[in-house]
């Protein structure tokens, strides 16, 4: 069973700066993309930046020049540094993650992991 957990989110003030992390644990041979979205009460999921497993990265324009994404292969891991951070900015996170069962690719969600940024 594979899972991914994320942690580091919290309540930080306008103008701070948070890291979220991403775990992939369980039984699987590979992991392809992973990324994270967030969503607002009442608003849609939407995505605020992803990373291939090269390394290539996308992000939403809202978060461009403030949030940075990378990985860590070796321990299965994706990171989201969080800088600059605005009210608007609160929401849960969720990672995601591609992940190679040996045989095909599916797609995995974490639980979630709240930030909120006070003004």
């Amino acid at each position: 069973q594979v899972q991914l957990v994320e942690s580091g989110g919290g309540l930080v003030q306008a103008g701070g700066s948070l890291r979220l992390s991403c775990v992939a644990s369980g039984s699987f041979f590979s992991i392809g993309a992973m990324g994270w979205y967030r969503q607002a009460p009442g608003k849609q999921r939407d995505l605020v930046a992803r990373i291939t497993s090269v390394g290539t990265t996308n992000y939403a324009d809202s978060v461009k020049g403030r949030f940075t994404i990378s990985r860590d292969n070796a321990k299965n891991t994706v990171y989201l540094q969080m800088n600059s951070l605005k009210p608007e900015d609160t929401a849960v996170y969720y990672c995601t993650g591609s992940i190679y069962s040996g045989t095909h690719y599916s797609e995995y969600w974490g639980q979630g992991t709240q930030v909120t940024v006070s003004s």
